[in-house]
């Protein structure tokens, strides 16, 4: 099985297989998900963005550690 699935590409990986696209596209889904979840609930702009940064900082920042060990 291929293991590659990003490539270095600047400061941030480039996915390069299928598997790779798919968990790209599945962490940008969830980032766009919780971002509608808070904003239910917010009342104001600062709240939908104080309450999405640290659910999508955790998910970019797992998504740049699986591309990391997963590339070239």
């Amino acid at each position: 099985m291929n293991k590659v699935w990003f490539k270095k590409w600047g400061w941030i990986h480039r996915p390069t297989s299928t598997i790779g696209l798919v968990i790209t596209f599945g962490v940008l889904l969830l980032i766009v998900w919780i971002f509608m979840v808070v904003d239910k609930n917010s009342h104001s702009a600062s709240d939908t963005l104080i309450g999405t940064f640290p659910w999508a900082w955790i998910f970019l920042a797992t998504l740049n550690w699986i591309a990391s060990k997963t590339s070239k």
